[in-house]
C-alpha cells in the first residue's frame, strides 16, 4: 500500500490512513528503496519516500523476530512476508493491537489464517 500511495496507482489505501499511527517491518523501508530505486524515481520521490518513513514505526528484525519467521505458517509464505508476519506476531505478543492493510491476497489469506484483523481497502 506504501508504495501505491508514492506512485499514486490507481489502486490505492485512502488518504485517512497515513494519519493514523502506523507500524511495519523495517522490511517496508527496503521494499520501498529498492522498488523507487529500480524505476529510476529516486531523484524525484526521495522526499516523499522520507517523509512517508519517517510517519511508520519501524520494527526491527530482532532474533525473536527471526526466530518465528523460521516456524510454520498455516499456509506457505514467500520469505518477506514471513518476516513482515512475524513481526506482527511479535507485536501481538506484547501485547499491541495489530491490523494488516496489504493488496497481497497470499499475504491477507495467512493473516486471517493467523486470527490477524485485516483493513480492507
Amino acid at each position: 500500500m506504501a508504495l501505491a500511495h508514492l506512485l499514486s496507482e490507481d489502486r490505492h489505501p485512502p488518504d485517512a490512513l497515513w494519519k493514523e499511527p502506523l507500524t511495519s517491518s523495517r522490511l517496508l523501508e527496503y521494499e520501498i528503496w529498492t522498488r523507487i530505486h529500480a524505476r529510476g524515481l529516486a531523484a524525484s520521490h526521495a522526499d516523499e519516500v522520507r517523509a512517508l518513513l519517517a510517519r511508520i514505526a519501524l520494527v526491527e528484525l530482532t532474533p525473536p523476530v527471526l526466530a518465528r519467521a523460521l516456524d510454520p505458517f498455516p499456509r506457505p509464505v514467500r520469505t518477506l512476508d514471513a518476516l513482515h508476519l512475524a513481526s506482527m506476531e511479535f507485536l501481538r505478543a506484547q501485547g499491541q493491537p495489530v491490523e494488516l492493510a496489504s493488496y497481497d491476497d497470499r499475504l491477507l489469506g495467512v493473516a486471517r489464517a493467523l486470527k490477524i484483523p485485516v483493513r480492507e481497502a
